[in-house]
């Protein structure tokens, strides 16, 4: 046993230790980052929009993308085919590092406020809250606004809804508008209560 763990111990020194240059390669050497996924151009091809770095590499630096689009001109094909699925739509597939996708918000008309009460419990209610993202509120600092205003706990549940403890229906009819100048009185509108 102990000898194994010289071995061991011989080998890790060995790869270690810095044997000098390697020969064929020039000193020092310089990478080339892609402008569009700010990767190794190397790495484009697990981008989420390899499309994109195409282009950009191909404007920008056409020697590297000719280099490796040789390299890949036989076995593409094969690999497409591979992973088309029976809709004929790539499979996406899961990346690390350079840009997260952005998605475009869309944009909506105001449609209107709408709240309601909802038992809690037996005795205990809560004011639900819908549409305060259709006149571009930030939901969480809407939120975070509640909370502190009434003293009590508030959530965001649902892309547009924001759930405050307590029957505070009444209130927020004034506090609304005077908050937020771009909320009207009348585009409130009040459902009473839902189970």
């Amino acid at each position: 046993m102990a000898e194994v763990g010289a071995a061991d111990a011989a080998q890790e020194r060995e790869f270690l230790t810095y044997s000098g240059p390697t020969p064929g390669v020039k000193y020092p050497l310089s990478v080339t980052y892609c402008g569009e996924c700010t990767m190794p151009i190397e790495y484009c091809e697990y981008y989420v929009n390899y499309e994109k770095c195409k282009e950009w590499l191909q404007k920008n630096v056409p020697d590297a993308f000719e280099k490796l689009t040789l390299g890949k001109a036989s076995g593409e094909g094969e690999a497409d085919k591979k992973e088309e699925g029976a809709e004929g739509e790539k499979k996406k597939r899961q990346t690390r590092g350079g840009k997260g996708l952005m998605k475009a918000k869309k944009k909506v008309e105001p449609q209107g406020i709408r709240m309601w009460t909802a038992s809690r419990g037996k005795k205990k209610k809560v004011t639900i809250v819908v549409g305060l993202a259709s006149y571009e509120i930030d939901l969480k600092e809407a939120c975070k606004f509640f909370a502190t205003k009434f003293s009590c706990g508030s959530s965001v549940s649902g892309d547009d809804e924001i759930v405050i403890q307590g029957d505070v229906k009444d209130d927020l009819f004034d506090i609304l508008p005077e908050k937020w100048s771009q909320i009207d009185e009348d585009d409130i509108d009040d459902l009473g209560e839902k189970k």
